[in-house]
């Protein structure tokens, strides 16, 4: 699994509009921030959002696997247990400026208070994080078999706006309405990191998820920024597919795609397709990168409200994520050694949790994990 980290944009050779060339440089700005330098040697310091349910459990796996890994870093535990201030739900103050200060998350699987006029905690977090693409590895896990072997995409997802940028309203009794918000901004910002990720990672084709066919202004927008972008790198193959068609692709022969970039609400659903192929949310990693250099990493799957506090829990996908963590830090031999120990032992066979289809509870499996590392 690899990291996504963003190299410095190109900028076109010909003209441009004003409000275009503020966006690329914006988007310098941003992949600059986020290539800030860090020392193996030195103590990076990372917040915690352990999460409800099987959070916490599975956040503790992550310390004990790094301290096994000797990997040298500080952590910072936060709770983001959603409060109000004048009259609207925000992430408590500690958190954030503890987010803030460190740039870079661990988060476990969060619920959302219900009937309590939060809204999802999830969707808040990147909003106020400014988290511009989620980023959703889907490799296949040597060892494990699934209906498709050697399964290698990624799926990149505008994380701001599209259908969940929670606008809504009645418009009379009986009938309401949803808006789906597409800017020009986002879109290119996403696009551009889509295509900044395949040139670092020497992958050799992006495609464009969309439904323009229907939403001819919304999708369109987001579409046109896609091939605007994909100008700038004639070494990577561009093309461009409907929803509808890349998701049967996909169920088809996932080996058709490579990258691929897409509006919010169609990264959710083709994300978690994609997980599906490979074994399920239990082993799929995912990362968050903002316009403002943050980062926060997370486990995708739920809480599993049913097996908490049981030891029970798989921490695979957090692990992974950590991985990602440690790859955006520049900790790649570290990262190397904790992935290669976790997927070793899921290969092995001998200590799996019951959603890998073994019978170790979540204590014994990254005690095998740690023991791969010592």
């Amino acid at each position: 699994l690899e990291l996504l980290r963003p190299r410095p944009l190109l900028c076109c050779t010909r003209a441009v509009d004003q409000s275009r060339a503020a966006m690329l440089r914006q988007g310098v700005s941003l992949l600059r921030q986020q290539l800030r330098s860090y020392s193996a040697s030195a103590t990076q310091t990372i917040t915690m959002i352990p999460g409800d349910g099987i959070g916490p459990e599975i956040s503790a796996s992550v310390k004990k696997i790094f301290a096994a890994a000797q990997v040298n870093v500080k952590w910072e535990d936060v709770d983001v247990t959603p409060t109000f201030e004048n009259g609207q739900s925000t992430i408590p103050r500690a958190a954030k400026e503890s987010i803030f200060k460190n740039k870079v998350a661990l988060k476990g699987p969060l619920a959302t208070p219900i009937g309590k006029g939060h809204r999802s905690l999830n969707l808040l977090l990147r909003q106020t994080f400014n988290l511009m693409a989620n980023v959703r590895p889907c490799r296949s896990v040597p060892g494990f078999k699934t209906l498709y072997d050697e399964v290698d995409t990624v799926i990149i997802r505008e994380n701001t706006e599209g259908e969940y940028c929670g606008v809504e309203h009645e418009v009379v009794p009986g009938v309401v309405q949803s808006i789906k918000l597409i800017t020009k901004d986002a879109s290119m910002r996403v696009a551009n990191y889509a295509f900044e990720h395949a040139r670092a990672n020497n992958r050799k084709r992006v495609t464009a998820v969309h439904k323009s066919t229907i939403m001819k202004q919304s999708d369109g927008l987001f579409l046109e920024c896609c091939r605007v972008t994909a100008e700038r790198y004639p070494d990577i193959v561009f093309d461009e597919v409907l929803l509808d068609k890349a998701c049967l692709m996909m169920t088809l022969n996932p080996h058709n795609f490579d990258v691929l970039v897409m509006p919010n609400l169609y990264g959710d659903i083709l994300s978690d397709l994609s997980a599906g192929l490979i074994g399920g949310l239990g082993l799929t990693p995912s990362g968050n990168i903002g316009v403002d250099g943050i980062a926060i990493f997370e486990s995708v799957h739920g809480t599993a409200p049913d097996i908490a506090g049981q030891d029970k829990a798989n921490p695979t996908a957090l692990v992974l994520s950590s991985v990602m963590m440690l790859r955006h830090l520049g900790l790649n031999e570290q990262a190397k050694n904790i992935e290669d120990a976790i997927l070793g032992v899921i290969a092995d066979g001998k200590v799996r949790t019951g959603d890998l289809g073994g019978s170790s509870s979540c204590s014994q499996f990254t005690d095998a994990v740690c023991e791969r590392l010592q």
